[in-house]
C-alpha cells in the first residue's frame, strides 16, 4: 500500500473586496427569504435618502457658486479689470468650484472618491507633461495682464518685431505693424525678455542732423533753426510740466465749450422752471472748479522741473559738411508728425535764409611731371 505524505500549504490571501462580498453572499444564504427582501429595501431606502441629500447638496452648492461668480463678477467690474484676465479668472474659480462640488456629492452618495482624484491627478501629470510650452504662454499671458507692461493700443517693440498692440490673449499677443501685419507672438517670450513701449512714456525726444557747407555762420544758423523749432506749437518749449498743463487747459476748454453748446441746447427744450434750475447747477459746478483750481495753485510744487527746451549743437565735422545735431521734445502722440514736417521744414527754409546743403566734395591735387 502507498501512502502519500501532503504538506500544509499556506492559502492565498483573498482581497478584502473578495471577502466582504463572500461574507455579503454567505448572510444571505444563512437568512430567509423575508429577512433578505427587508435587507434589501432598507439598503434601497437607504441608499435613496443619501441619493436625495446629494442632490440638495448639489443644488445648493450650485446656487453658493453662482453667487460667488456673481459677487467676483461685480468685482472686477467695480475695478475695471481686463476683460481678458477677469473672463480667465471666473472661469478657472467656476470649473474649480463644481470640480469639489461633484467630489461632494460622489462620497455622499457613498462612492469612494480617492480613485477618482488618484486619475484626475495622474491626468493633470500627463497633460502638463504634453503642453509644458502651451503652459509657459499661459503663465505668461497671466503675468503680462497682471502686471500690465503694455495695453492694447501700445506701440511696442519685442521679440524682433514692431506694432501696435491689438489683442492681448491669455496664451498670445497679436500686433499690428506699420504696413498693416498681424504678428502673432506667444506670451512666453514677452514675460521674460525685453520690451520697448514707445507709449509708455508722454512725451518723447525728436533727433535730427541737418548737415551745411563748410563756411557757414554757426550762431546764425544756430538761431535759425531754433527759430524754426519754436515757431511750432508742438514743440516743448521749457517745460514738460508747463505744456503738459498747456494741452491739459485746451481740453478743458474744448470739453467746456462743448458742455455749453449742449447745456445751451437742453435749456432751449426745457422750460423756465427747469431752465433756472439748470443755471443755478452750471454757477454751482463753476465756483466748485475755480475754488478746486485755486487750491491746487496754492499747493507747494516738489517735482523738479527738467529743461527740455529745444538744443542745437555741433555734433560732427564731417568730410564735406559740418552736421548740426538738432533736439526737441513733444507728446508722443506728435513724434512722426513732428519729425517729418521739422524735415521739410529745414530744407524748404534754410537755403531761403541763405544756407546751403553740400554735396560730396573731392579734393584733386595735381603735380608737375618730371622731364
Amino acid at each position: 500500500m502507498i501512502f502519500f505524505q501532503t504538506e500544509n500549504i499556506n492559502p492565498v490571501p483573498m482581497p478584502d473586496e473578495l471577502k466582504k462580498g463572500e461574507d455579503a453572499i454567505k448572510s444571505f444564504q444563512n437568512l430567509g427569504f423575508d429577512e433578505a427582501m427587508t435587507n434589501i429595501a432598507n439598503s434601497l431606502v437607504d441608499f435613496a435618502f443619501k441619493l436625495l441629500i446629494a442632490i440638495v447638496v448639489f443644488y445648493i452648492g450650485r446656487f453658493v457658486i453662482r453667487k460667488i461668480y456673481r459677487m467676483m463678477l461685480s468685482v472686477f467690474v467695480r475695478r475695471k479689470m481686463d476683460a481678458s484676465l477677469s473672463t480667465f479668472v471666473l472661469s478657472l474659480v467656476k470649473m474649480l468650484l463644481y470640480f469639489i462640488l461633484i467630489v461632494t456629492v460622489i462620497g455622499i452618495i457613498g462612492i469612494e472618491t480617492s480613485s477618482f482624484l488618484a486619475i484626475f491627478a495622474s491626468a493633470g501629470v500627463a497633460i502638463g507633461m504634453a503642453l509644458s510650452g502651451t503652459l509657459q504662454n499661459f503663465a505668461g499671458g497671466v503675468l503680462i495682464l497682471l502686471l500690465k507692461p503694455y495695453k492694447v493700443g501700445d506701440y511696442i517693440e519685442a521679440q524682433g518685431y514692431a506694432g501696435t498692440v491689438k489683442e492681448i490673449q491669455i496664451f498670445h499677443t497679436v500686433i499690428n505693424t506699420i504696413d498693416n501685419k498681424a504678428i502673432i507672438i506667444p506670451n512666453g517670450g514677452l514675460s521674460t525678455s525685453s520690451i520697448n513701449n514707445y507709449s509708455l512714456e508722454q512725451y518723447r525726444r525728436v533727433d535730427w542732423t541737418v548737415c551745411l557747407s563748410y563756411g557757414t555762420d554757426y550762431e546764425r544758423a544756430e538761431q535759425e533753426i531754433l527759430r524754426i523749432l519754436n515757431s511750432d506749437i508742438r514743440v516743448v518749449k521749457k517745460y514738460i510740466e508747463e505744456d503738459r498743463e498747456l494741452r491739459l487747459q485746451m481740453h478743458l476748454e474744448q470739453d467746456k465749450q462743448q458742455e455749453a453748446e449742449a447745456m445751451l441746447k437742453e435749456e432751449a427744450k426745457a422750460g423756465w422752471w427747469k431752465r433756472m434750475r439748470m443755471r443755478r447747477r452750471r454757477k454751482s459746478e463753476a465756483f466748485k472748479k475755480a475754488l478746486q483750481q485755486q487750491q491746487e495753485m496754492n499747493q507747494p510744487v516738489t517735482i523738479e522741473k527738467v529743461d527740455r527746451s529745444p538744443f542745437v549743437g555741433l555734433g560732427e565735422m564731417a568730410d564735406s559738411s559740418i552736421n548740426f545735431t538738432v533736439r526737441a521734445w513733444t507728446h508722443s502722440s506728435n513724434y512722426w508728425s513732428l519729425f517729418f514736417d521739422m524735415n521739410k521744414r529745414f530744407y524748404t527754409e534754410l537755403p531761403k535764409a541763405g544756407f546751403e546743403f553740400p554735396f560730396p566734395q573731392m579734393d584733386v591735387h595735381l603735380t608737375g611731371a618730371e622731364n
